[in-house]
C-alpha cells in the first residue's frame, strides 16, 4: 500500500509543476517592457518588407521526419546490439524485420523523389 503513495505523490508533483510553469509563463508574458518594437518578430531595428508569413517547403519537414525515423532506428540497433546474445533467433528476425520496413520506406521516399533538393 505504500507504493501507491509514491504514484500519488509523483502525480501531484507533476500536475503542480505544470501549473507552476504555466503560471510563471503567464506572469512573464503579461509584463509590458520596452517600446513598440519589442513585439515584432525581429528586434534588429529594421522594418520587415514583403510578406512576413513566408511558408517553408514540405521538403524541410520530410527531411526532419526521415531524420527522426532513422535516429530512432540507430537507438534501437544500439540497444539490440547490447543484448544480442540473449535474444537468439527471434531477436535477429524481429530486428531484421524492423530494418527491412525502414529500408522499404527509405526506398519508397527515394523513388518518389522526396530526397532530391529543389
Amino acid at each position: 500500500m505504500t507504493g501507491i503513495w509514491y504514484v500519488v505523490g509523483l502525480g501531484v508533483a507533476g500536475v503542480s509543476f505544470v501549473f507552476l510553469v504555466l503560471g510563471l509563463g503567464w506572469l512573464v508574458s503579461h509584463r509590458n517592457r520596452g517600446d513598440r518594437h519589442k513585439g515584432v518578430p525581429y528586434e534588429s531595428g529594421i522594418d520587415t518588407y514583403g510578406d512576413t508569413w513566408g511558408r517553408f517547403g514540405i521538403s524541410f519537414y520530410v527531411y526532419a521526419l526521415l531524420f527522426v525515423a532513422f535516429d530512432v532506428e540507430v537507438v534501437f540497433l544500439y540497444l539490440w546490439a547490447i543484448v544480442f546474445r540473449d535474444l537468439l533467433m527471434g531477436g535477429l528476425v524481429s530486428m531484421g524485420t524492423f530494418v527491412l520496413v525502414l529500408m522499404l520506406g527509405l526506398a519508397y521516399a527515394w523513388r518518389k523523389g522526396v530526397l532530391t533538393w529543389r
